[in-house]
């Protein structure tokens, strides 16, 4: 199993370049887009070739998540926290986007380790952004503090206009996924390969990893959900994080994990979809070339000089021939 990177390693990459050459005056203006349409744009003037605006475009909310300003809830305190004076916010953010940020590459600090390891979580902003209410309710919980409003459902976008679903509690929060896929084929696959999930998840090897379970109808956690937001074709998936699974460094793996669980279940699906269609054309070419060995070499084929052909006769024609 693949698990995807937090950061943007194009945004990376980008970052790196500038700040090797940013004596250079050097005019940039990328564009890009990635998976559960998350878009980027880089932008550095001649002018001042230190800053960096990068703007973030987020997917669309559903009308059940709480999206204050256009931004997750604490997403501008996680900013403030994660980059320091490194990150100015501007307000407002640039047409078609819901967060820019200017960067001052002047300050970025000279130890080598701490500026990569500074540039990868500016690298990693969709998880600080989308991530920022997980990471609340989750630190809560690592904390082993009272959650306040226990059991209060809370709706967190992770794709273009659908949610998953993060139940607070006082030792544990529960977290549902209803799965959705556009395409019949990918529909099938996703549930065959989510029930596979669950029975792998039993095995002696993986006793300390989040429980999880799937199933086709909606969990009881979700009785209070409006019904078009379970429109699930492919069932619901529910993870149950305890205290364990948020301690120390395990908090940032844990909050990505559950982040991009379905863009996860996607990119695996396509993958074993695309490794059935390679495994059919392989079979196809070889049922191909058994059908052009069975036939007659065309060499043999043709008839030489010498050759002698037979032809059959009417009843006729072989009387005259005897007779003659």
């Amino acid at each position: 199993m693949i698990l995807l990177q937090s950061h943007s390693r194009f945004l990376l990459q980008t970052l790196l370049n500038r700040v090797q050459n940013v004596d250079k005056g050097v005019e940039l203006d990328y564009q890009w887009v990635e998976f559960d349409d998350v878009r980027y744009h880089v932008q550095v003037s001649t002018k001042n070739p230190h800053i960096v605006l990068l703007s973030l475009s987020l997917p669309i909310p559903p009308p059940e998540t709480d999206f204050p300003g256009g931004l997750p809830s604490g997403a501008i305190e996680a900013i403030k926290v994660s980059y320091g004076v490194v990150v100015q916010i501007l307000d407002p953010p640039r047409d078609g986007f819901n967060l820019t940020l200017k960067l001052n590459l002047l300050k970025l600090p000279p130890d080598e380790d701490y500026k990569q390891s500074l540039l990868v979580k500016i690298a990693s902003v969709r998880e600080i952004v989308l991530g920022a209410p997980l990471r609340m309710v989750l630190k809560r919980l690592g904390s082993r503090m009272m959650i306040p409003n226990g059991n209060q459902l809370i709706a967190l976008v992770h794709r273009p206009k659908e949610a998953f679903f993060v139940i607070p509690q006082v030792e544990k929060v529960i977290v549902v996924y209803p799965m959705r896929f556009s395409d019949s084929i990918d529909t099938v696959l996703a549930t065959s390969f989510l029930q596979e999930f669950v029975e792998a998840r039993r095995t002696s090897g993986l006793n300390n990893a989040p429980s999880c379970s799937w199933s086709s109808t909606p969990p009881l956690e979700l009785k209070k959900v409006p019904p078009e937001a379970l429109s699930a074709n492919a069932g619901f998936v529910s993870f149950v994080i305890f205290p364990r699974h948020v301690d120390g460094r395990k908090l940032d793996r844990t909050v990505w994990s559950l982040l991009t669980f379905h863009a996860y279940v996607s990119y695996h699906v396509k993958c074993s979809e695309g490794f059935m269609h390679t495994r059919m054309r392989r079979r196809v070419e070889s049922m191909i070339q058994a059908l052009d060995r069975a036939k007659p070499d065309g060499e043999k084929a043709k008839r030489s000089p010498n050759s002698r052909s037979f032809k059959r006769l009417s009843l006729r024609e072989a009387r005259t021939n005897s007779n003659s």
